[in-house]
């Protein structure tokens, strides 16, 4: 059941679950019950990997498994040669925004990139190095200079020309000063001069505030800011497609906090951001582009203040009309993710049970009985029909687990009728309140 599992992988589903977050590898070993999700999402890489591009919207109530989706799809995609990168939306960052915190976004993304040898995040670095030796390669074999001697500061500038050419080939809005940091970066790179390639990598990421201080730090006019971040992300779409990765796809987590933004103008601004980004998917705009959002129903249908609020929204994503729960429609741009049943929960603390044996290299005494018998014990608290989620469940199998494996002479009936159930689900207000009519 557990086959292939590493036990870096079994370490981080263990830690991560106990913490009540989603592991950031290894999800694909605890998957129940989204075999139909997943199936569709694969059938929609392969439309990307062709160069179209896409945009999808999973929604789901507290509990329903919008972040998991999310970390498994980027499991699947890195399989694919996706370059994958996940930010979740809080009160300091959104999709617009006038005070840098569209930038605090777009930095999330550039340090959450992610590639199959490098799950976790951080692969800027990595890939730009790796696509620096395929243009020196490239300048090497074009005027015959052997790949030893081609890195003398002597072909500096040869270099720096062929960089250049080739960015301004696949890059449009901003290319020119994106080019001329990825030449600072090479200079630094074969100079030995960390200082010029972190410099170089704090503008790719966003991380400059002042256009002076990039000026004096790479000689560059601009910077990543909230009215360019976009075309920055675009940009680096072409940039992985030249190396030759399938695509890029980014996971944007935690929608609701677009939701609960009190001012109706900036709310609105983010939406027609939204707006602007289905549309350059849909329309061919980008190529091999795929952005996934994560909310709750609220968050899309709320009529006051979810996306349904912007009537060119609205009209894209309501539901397909023929649809039912036991008829779905995977391809839609709305995915609505339904709560697991009791049996797939079954299904899913046995898996569980063997990944924590391995981590822990042990055996725990419990039975598949006892296994349902916590999930009786649990399922029939007071509150257990309107609060509980699979993250309360989980936690407490594993609480359960740890303390058995530390205390094994333990009641673990006892253990069981000490379960509580609380209400987990986070508060939806708006961030500020502004106006009447907003509260």
């Amino acid at each position: 059941m557990i086959d292939h599992i590493k036990p870096k992988e079994a370490t981080s589903i263990i830690n991560s679950l106990i913490g009540g977050v989603v592991p950031k590898i290894g999800v694909q070993h605890i998957t129940v019950g989204r075999s139909e999700e997943v199936n569709a999402f694969i059938s929609s890489l392969e439309d990307v990997k062709n160069g179209h591009s896409i945009v999808k919207f999973w929604i789901g109530d507290f509990g329903s498994g919008k972040s998991f989706m999310l970390h498994l799809l980027n499991t699947v995609a890195l399989k694919q040669k996706f370059v994958v990168a996940n930010a979740d939306f809080t009160p300091d960052n959104r999709l617009y925004a006038n005070d840098g915190k569209s930038v605090i976004l777009y930095a999330a993304i550039m340090d959450n990139i992610a590639i199959q040898t490098k799950p976790e995040g951080g692969a800027l670095q990595t890939l730009l190095e790796k696509w620096i030796e395929q243009v020196i390669t490239k300048t090497a074999e074009e005027n015959n200079i052997s790949l030893s001697e081609i890195r003398n500061e002597q072909y500096l500038g040869l270099i720096q020309n062929s960089i250049m050419k080739t960015v301004n080939e696949i890059t449009e809005v901003g290319g020119f000063d994106f080019g001329s940091v990825i030449v600072k970066y090479y200079e630094g790179y074969i100079k030995n001069d960390e200082l010029l390639r972190r410099n170089a990598l704090k503008w790719l990421k966003g991380e400059y505030k002042t256009k002076t201080e990039a000026r004096q730090d790479l000689g560059v006019r601009e910077i990543v800011n909230d009215s360019n971040y976009y075309d920055m992300l675009k940009n680096f779409c072409k940039f992985f497609v030249s190396m030759g990765y399938s695509g890029f796809m980014i996971n944007l987590d935690e929608a609701i906090n677009l939701y609960k933004i009190s001012t109706a103008a900036v709310r609105e601004k983010n939406y027609e951001k939204i707006l602007s980004i289905y549309n350059d998917c849909f329309q061919g705009k980008i190529s091999n582009f795929f952005i996934n959002f994560a909310g709750t129903k609220e968050f899309l249908e709320n009529e006051r203040r979810g996306l349904f609020s912007y009537q060119a929204l609205k009209s894209r994503l309501e539901t397909n009309k023929f649809e039912t729960l036991e008829i779905r429609d995977f391809a839609q741009p709305v995915i609505k993710l339904t709560p697991l049943d009791h049996n797939e929960i079954f299904v899913l603390l046995k898996k569980l049970k063997l990944i924590f044996d391995f981590n822990y290299k042990t055996e725990s005494n419990i039975s598949d009985d006892e296994i349902s018998s916590f999930m009786e014990e649990m399922f029939n608290k007071p509150g257990a029909s309107e609060f509980l989620t699979p993250r309360e469940v989980i936690r407490d199998f594993l609480n359960i687990l740890n303390i058995l494996r530390q205390n094994p002479n333990v009641d673990k009936r006892q253990l069981f009728g000490e379960i509580e159930i609380s209400d987990e689900r986070p508060d939806e207000k708006p961030f500020e309140m502004n106006t009447i009519e907003e509260i």
